[in-house]
């Protein structure tokens, strides 16, 4: 459907036409048309696009870094808030109010308000001028709240205790709050930005050997779907992957999720004859490459098999294999580093 203000043009251009007869006028009056269409579509659909989760970082980030210099909340946390609550900008409460951390209006509020169906049909939500005065407000909610005072004797650049801390204190009912928040800082590397609300020395002191060898948290992985008998799949490295329970066995599972058993097995690099234990992580496709973004190398820890290690990263165990120049069956010593990325 074309929009209000093309249709007026539109019939602007019939009623000149309707006193023209000939193929001239026709192919005339559909040039312009069409002309008008190309033009205005552009900015239309920019106004009805959905902003991705890279776009809101790269807006916001900026407001995120200069509150953590001015209110000692890290940026990662800030940011990973503003995405999960906004949905990256697209929620109704961000469009319609700038409010992008889903701040509701108490008894303390006094500026514009908007309501929207939350826990109730009709709840107050603070409305704000720009998205700089929501993050600043989101700011000033944590610091002057005493339920939020231990969050901020927590290490600034500890953002795992923090979006624990959040959950313990209160700000949030979903029981996977804190992985949530978690998933998006090591997915989008949202622990970049933090080094910035901070001084260059500091930084590279306490975070960057620490960010260099981080790990995949498996309790981050981010629940995708249910399969029909009620197990979690989560997504890791972009791939699904499911957590080995007690009493499964290959054949259940691959019936489980209507797959052959051969798939699954070519999926996790394993032959039949190997025994699943709980914990294990088995990949319903297949895995990638490489590790994700912001995973270089990985120190392997006492017991710790090259398979295991490629199962936690996502990644082929030959690619990892291929990426140290290592023989199949080689087990690497505790302490060895290893490139995943």
């Amino acid at each position: 459907m074309l929009p209000h203000h093309i249709h007026y043009i539109s019939d602007s251009v019939s009623f000149v036409m309707m006193r023209k007869k000939g193929k001239k006028e026709y192919h005339l009056r559909w040039g312009i048309l069409m002309l008008l269409i190309l033009f205005t579509a552009p900015s239309i659909y920019a106004q009805h696009r959905r902003m991705t989760t890279k776009e809101y970082i790269n807006k916001y980030k900026a407001i995120a870094i200069k509150d953590m210099r001015v209110y000692k909340i890290p940026a990662s946390i800030t940011l990973a808030q503003g995405i999960l609550e906004s949905g990256s900008g697209n929620s109704k409460l961000a469009r319609k109010a700038n409010n992008h951390f889903g701040i509701k209006c108490h008894n303390d509020w006094h500026g514009q308000t908007i309501y929207v169906a939350d826990d109730t049909r009709h709840d107050c939500f603070r409305k704000y001028k720009s998205a700089e005065a929501s993050y600043r407000d989101h700011s000033r909610f944590l610091t002057s709240s005493p339920r939020y005072a231990f969050l901020f004797r927590l290490p600034i650049t500890d953002y795992k205790d923090w979006a624990y801390g959040l959950k313990r204190a209160g700000y949030a009912t979903n029981p996977r709050y804190p992985q949530l928040l978690i998933h998006y800082i090591e997915h989008y590397h949202l622990y970049k930005y933090d080094r910035y609300g901070l001084k260059r020395s500091k930084w590279h002191r306490e975070n960057r050997k620490t960010l260099k060898y981080a790990t995949p948290d498996v309790s981050a992985f981010v629940k995708v779907r249910t399969s029909m008998y009620g197990r979690p799949v989560l997504e890791n490295n972009g791939r699904r992957v499911i957590v080995v329970k007690k009493g499964d066995t290959f054949k259940k599972i691959a019936a489980e999720f209507e797959m052959s058993m051969h798939k699954l097995l070519r999926f996790n690099d394993l032959k039949k004859s190997h025994i699943l234990h709980p914990g294990e992580l088995l990949y319903l496709e297949r895995k990638a490459s490489k590790a994700a973004k912001g995973y270089k190398y990985h120190i392997v820890r006492q017991g710790e098999t090259l398979w295991a290690i490629s199962q936690l990263y996502g990644i082929r165990l030959k690619s990892l294999l291929n990426r140290n120049n290592l023989p199949r069956h080689y087990q690497a010593a505790t302490g060895t580093k290893l490139r995943v990325r």
